[in-house]
């Protein structure tokens, strides 16, 4: 059995202040069951109910709860991007604020995560409690990322994930980089691993997800892609695009030459005039386009960096020494 672990949850929070005093509850329960040293870290994405009053009740009551809140919502990356800054814990869970994610489960993550070559443990939602229009394009993202990024996962969206510390030092979120914490980690050599988790039904409040998830979920999964494989040689995606123009651009100017030089007729009889095809300028377009392409591969070589600067604005924070790892923007 498993005791004496010192973990840190990292709690995503909008506008769910029915669900936050149960799930503390829950959490607590499993802490004091296990004896595990617990850390719970709530971060408030711009709520506009009253979940900052309950979560600043927690705070003041409990020494190992902290709190941030930000100014506006900046979403759910940023959210945990602040969280993973103070998580002190030797191994950091997130969840889900309202209540589908069952910190009973919490025991099995850590049990799985004795195993010293997985870093990233995700949550695997294998009966949903989701109506269809949300299960169905979910199932199509979760096979499109695995297959495109090579790390295969039945659940890339759950939020239910576990992580040993060190990871979420290591990996930056921003925009809708959230799905795909085990990619990122995966691409700096973590291994990752999933484990299958009891997923309830929503108790209190509505989804905060809709369609529009669904094309950014894709854009995303594009992004991430491009930066999981090519962020450290963008001139090997740039540069191929544009030495592929280069050759269908020159290919088609060669042949249109080609044809001008055995041309026989005249110009007024209907000589083949280089300028007066359509495919002459398609050849031009394809030869500027690979110019371009590695042009911006090479600038994207010279600017090689990744800004660490937070994207997100915190108006207060909460708990037992916080500290001042990071500045309010």
């Amino acid at each position: 059995m498993t005791t004496g672990r010192h973990i840190s949850t990292v709690i995503p929070v909008f506008n769910e202040e029915e669900s936050i005093p149960l799930l503390f509850d829950e959490l607590i329960a499993v802490a004091d069951a296990n004896g595990y040293e617990l850390e719970v870290i709530f971060v408030d994405d711009g709520s506009t109910d009253s979940s900052w009053i309950e979560i600043s009740k927690l705070a003041e009551e409990h020494p190992f709860v902290k709190a941030i809140r930000f100014r506006c919502n900046f979403g759910k990356a940023d959210a945990l991007n602040a969280g993973f800054k103070i998580a002190s814990g030797e191994i950091v869970f997130t969840l889900d604020a309202d209540l589908q994610d069952d910190p009973v489960e919490i025991p099995r993550f850590i049990e799985m995560m004795q195993d010293d070559s997985i870093g990233v443990i995700s949550g695997w939602k294998k009966k949903r409690y989701d109506p269809w229009h949300k299960v169905l394009p979910s199932r199509v993202f979760n096979w499109l990322v695995s297959k495109l990024t090579g790390v295969k996962l039945h659940d890339h969206n759950c939020g239910f994930k576990c992580y040993k510390g060190e990871v979420v030092k290591d990996v930056h979120l921003y925009g809708e980089m959230h799905r795909f914490v085990p990619v990122l980690a995966a691409s700096r050599g973590w291994t990752t691993g999933e484990i299958v988790v009891n997923h309830r039904a929503r108790q209190h409040g509505k989804s905060k997800y809709g369609v529009r998830r669904i094309f950014k979920g894709f854009l995303d999964l594009l992004t991430v892609y491009v930066l999981t494989k090519f962020r450290q040689r963008p001139q090997h995606l740039l540069g191929a695009l544009g030495l592929l123009f280069f050759a269908l651009g020159g290919l088609g100017l060669s042949i249109l030459t080609g044809i001008k030089l055995v041309s026989k007729f005249d110009a007024i009889d209907g000589e083949f005039i280089l300028h007066t095809s359509a495919y002459f300028y398609y050849s031009v377009v394809a030869i500027l386009l690979g110019a371009q392409c590695l042009s911006v591969g090479i600038l994207a070589e010279l600017t090689n960096s990744h800004s660490k600067e937070p994207t997100y604005a915190v108006s207060e924070r909460l708990g037992h020494s916080l500290g001042t790892q990071e500045s309010d923007q």
